[in-house]
């Protein structure tokens, strides 16, 4: 599907590694203000195709666009400074250091613009993830929700226009999950684009204006996600069987 004004595209991109080929043609664009599901089974290329979005990963084949911008060539810290935020499906928090200091590292080096009052901004952004209350203990003795809260909370410090989120929903309960859901739809009303890979389909459900399924490397359907859960090919695709 096609969207007027892409902030983020890909263009004909695929990736191999040696013979083996892991994306073929994948051509997507993300409109200002959507929130998009990637699902699709283990193996399809979701997180291949995240990294290549965000610079982990250069593509054998095609372009990336981010503001209208050609970065195909361009790094994660790059893409980063140019308002492209991403979390990781396994949380990667400095063990180390406090939530705090964590968020405020984000703060001060994934930014184009510094911002005017770090700390501050540090803080808003706790408040907005409901992580100020623990704010001042370390990173390894948060538990899975709370460390990707702040996964989600360094992606936010460095005040992204775009936000790629891997699976962050992944081993929650379902009360964790409906939280993450509130969550991400603030985030989005403060005007962030959200793309979201994830394998937990009510999840999406709840949150996504638009839903791609990918198979086997390709787009398998891109559309309304009742449309896109309801095709045949994508029950036989992700669940195994047809409808």
């Amino acid at each position: 599907m096609s969207a007027p004004n892409p902030v983020l595209r890909s263009d004909g991109i695929s990736m191999s590694f040696g013979s083996f080929n892991v994306l073929s043609d994948i051509s997507v664009s993300v409109g200002t203000g959507e929130i998009v599901g990637v699902l699709g089974p283990n193996g399809a290329g979701k997180t291949t195709f995240m990294n290549l979005l965000t610079g982990a990963l250069a593509p054998t084949a095609g372009r990336v666009e981010l503001l209208g911008r050609d970065v195909t060539r361009l790094d994660t810290a790059g893409r980063c400074h140019l308002g492209l935020g991403r979390t990781h499906q396994v949380p990667r928090p400095f063990l180390g250091m406090t939530v705090f200091e964590n968020v405020l590292v984000a703060v001060t080096q994934g930014r184009d613009v510094p911002a005017a009052d770090p700390i501050a901004t540090a803080w808003d952004v706790l408040d907005q993830t409901g992580l100020a209350e623990v704010a001042n203990r370390r990173g390894e003795t948060l538990g899975l929700l709370d460390r990707k809260r702040l996964e989600l909370s360094r992606a936010l410090a460095t005040d992204p226009k775009v936000l790629l989120l891997d699976e962050i929903g992944g081993g929650l309960t379902d009360v964790e999950g409906d939280a993450l859901v509130a969550l991400i739809l603030k985030i989005h009303d403060r005007g962030v684009t959200i793309i979201w890979i994830e394998h937990i389909m009510r999840l999406l459900m709840q949150t996504c204006t638009r839903l791609i399924c990918m198979a086997e490397g390709r787009v398998l359907a891109d559309g309304e996600p009742k449309d896109v859960v309801e095709s045949e090919a994508v029950q036989v695709a992700y669940f195994g069987a047809a409808a």
